[in-house]
């Protein structure tokens, strides 16, 4: 007998969604990654930017720019993250939503240093960045 076969089976059908859908996970979560180490990145970056504007601000002020006064870690927030545009990004919009982080400036005890610290938003990563320019990851694991 002969039977002519005209399409795919139920199973075949199902291996194949199977598989896209194995795809579509490991692509969705490699670009999850993307974007986080994207965001990071762009922190950083700002961040550099900061230390350049403190040594202006230094230069015209004759000290650095503090968002806490309090010799502590300061918490960023979008109040700190607008004062350092202002001050000393030269009002650019370089602190935003889509890069993710907020960030503040506090002094040590003898107030000639500063320190910057990048705090994602509704994440656990935080960016330590001192006066020389040196970035390190508070929580590594987190980040």
């Amino acid at each position: 007998m002969n039977t002519n076969k005209l399409g795919f089976s139920l199973i075949e059908l199902l291996v194949v969604v199977a598989i896209l859908g194995i795809i579509a996970t490991i692509g969705i979560n490699a670009y999850s990654g993307y974007i986080s180490g994207t965001k990071k990145q762009s922190a950083r970056n700002v961040m550099q930017q900061v230390s350049l504007g403190q040594s202006e601000y230094m230069s015209q002020n004759g000290q650095y720019y503090y968002t806490s006064q309090s010799t502590g870690e300061c918490s960023p927030n979008t109040n700190s993250s607008n004062s350092i545009e202002q001050n000393l990004l030269g009002r650019s919009d370089s602190i935003n939503e889509e890069m993710g982080y907020e960030l503040c400036t506090h002094q040590d005890n003898t107030k000639t240093k500063f320190k910057v610290v990048a705090k994602e938003v509704g994440g656990k990563c935080i960016l330590l960045m001192n006066e020389f320019g040196a970035i390190s990851e508070k929580k590594a694991s987190d980040c």
